[in-house]
């Protein structure tokens, strides 16, 4: 008779109250809860360490593109001050007398 009265007193207020964690079904199933509880939180917190993880990917592929642009914008401009004729006008612009060879290299054999 008790274990149908103890049914019948499960209302909403004994809910919120917590009385409902004094029943015997949950005391046998303390563990099981504990266990589940344990998980939940396990999951959560890797479901936040893998956002976390995927925000900081994106900032470094964001961060590549840029250093990749930045290289080769560097690259185009030491290629275009080294260019032979920007060579010729800056010392030409010196005033120094120095002069292009008109005679092609040769191979110095041993």
């Amino acid at each position: 008779m008790e274990e149908k009265k103890e049914k019948k007193n499960t209302t909403l207020k004994s809910i919120i109250g917590g009385d409902i964690l004094a029943n015997d079904f949950f005391r046998r199933q303390m563990g099981l809860l504990v266990l589940i509880m344990v998980l939940v939180l396990f999951y959560i917190h890797n479901r936040y360490a893998c956002q976390q993880q995927m925000i900081e990917v994106s900032q470094l592929k964001e961060r590549l593109t840029d250093v990749k642009y930045n290289a080769l914008t560097r690259s185009s401009e030491l290629m275009e001050r080294s260019r032979q004729s920007r060579i010729e006008e800056y010392i030409e612009t010196k005033g120094s007398d120095l002069e292009t060879s008109t005679q092609p290299p040769y191979l110095i054999e041993d």
